[in-house]
């Protein structure tokens, strides 16, 4: 069972599925696999009406954000980022490396009428940027990734905000008042002892959640989001090891590959300023936003001990330009079928595959960094 809670392996699971989607999108034998991703699936006694391709990115997937949130809470309250100065660093580089790309976007496209893509390379891919720092940023210190696991958290929470305020044309704000108590009785079932009932109505409730803020126009990961913070240490902890391997083995390569299921456009007829902009304002805006806004709260934190290194700043910024399917969601949302959406999905693919590279690059070099250190350490004991 080890292996199957091996973060390295459900990275390699997850760029092998992101890889297999996209090669299939794009044969002809197997293009009919994007049609079959966009039938709906409705479930009309729920209200609910998804095609496939959303009920692994908005249902599977907010398994991954529930055990994303239980580990986040752990850092906070026992772990690297457990002291509020601590905490606050990648919160302000979370927004610094918001603002920067959506700038960086604007400045490039003047064009008011292109203007609703600014949030496209505002986002991090969670999954994909800690499969790449499980990948290659061997030797790291843990802080790292709990830094890179609170920004992309972070990140898609203002991500889920920016949806809500600027592409959400119904909220219903009913279900999502409904949403809170019944998250509220599931954290508070989490507090007793892991019982066969206990469990079964936990489940029930967490269904309730996603169900409810799904109703409400909301992204409904941010249900997996809530019901994980929530949580009770013991209760966290039995469900983390009970969901790990399946999110590991099916919830993530299944969402990679689904995601990953885009057809890439003919752009033999020229490319707009959105397509530049993004391509630009995700590995460069992502990288200068974050690094600047950490080193500034980094600063403000105090004690040195409290204090990010910049080498190790550079790193999480390296990777947090891997926007990938959240991109693609933003992408979608602002320009429609357009010829501009076709345009801006080559745009982010392209924008993540240089972070990939860029941040891939930069995590091993820091990597090998801290492993020569400890050896010259060794050394000399």
């Amino acid at each position: 069972m080890k292996l199957l809670r091996n973060e390295r392996l459900s990275a390699v699971l997850l760029v092998l599925a992101a890889a297999a989607g996209l090669l299939l999108a794009n044969l002809r034998a197997t293009s009919g696999l994007v049609d079959l991703s966009a039938v709906h699936l409705p479930v009309p006694w729920l209200g609910l009406d998804l095609s496939v391709r959303h009920w692994v990115t908005d249902g599977l997937l907010a398994i991954f954000f529930f055990l994303a949130a239980i580990e986040l809470k752990h850092e906070l309250t026992g772990g690297e980022l457990s002291s509020a100065r601590r905490a606050l660093v990648p919160a302000v580089a979370a927004v610094g490396g918001v603002i920067v790309p959506a700038a960086l976007f604007l400045l490039l496209v003047r064009d008011p009428a292109l203007a609703d893509g600014w949030p496209i390379p505002t986002a991090t891919d969670v999954a994909f940027a800690l499969g790449a720092l499980a990948i290659l940023g061997r030797g790291l210190p843990t802080r790292i990734r709990a830094f890179l696991l609170a920004l992309a958290v972070i990140d898609d929470l203002i991500a889920i905000l920016v949806i809500a305020a600027f592409f959400t044309s119904e909220l219903s704000p009913l279900p999502l008042l409904c949403a809170v108590p019944v998250i509220l009785l599931f954290g508070w079932l989490s507090r007793g002892t892991g019982s066969p009932w206990r469990t079964a109505a936990m489940v029930v409730l967490a269904l309730g959640a996603w169900i409810l803020v799904a109703l409400s126009g909301i992204h409904p990961t941010i249900a997996g989001v809530a019901l994980g913070l929530v949580m009770a240490g013991g209760g966290a902890a039995r469900a983390r090891h009970a969901l790990e391997p399946f999110s590991n083995l099916l919830v993530l390569p299944l969402f990679a590959f689904v995601a990953a299921l885009v057809v890439i456009p003919d752009a033999s007829g020229g490319l707009s300023p959105v397509f530049w902009a993004i391509v630009v304002a995700l590995p460069v805006g992502k990288l200068v936003g974050i690094t600047g806004a950490g080193m500034i709260a980094s600063r403000l934190a105090g004690r040195r001990e409290e204090r990010m290194p910049a080498g190790d700043l550079v790193v999480v910024a390296g990777l947090g330009g891997i926007g990938f399917t959240v991109s693609l969601l933003m992408n979608e949302l602002a320009y429609g079928g357009s010829e501009i959406a076709a345009e801006g999905t080559v745009a982010v693919l392209i924008g993540s595959a240089t972070a990939l590279v860029v941040g891939g690059a930069i995590t091993a070099v820091r990597s090998a960094q801290y492993r020569r250190g400890r050896a010259v350490s060794r050394s000399r004991s």
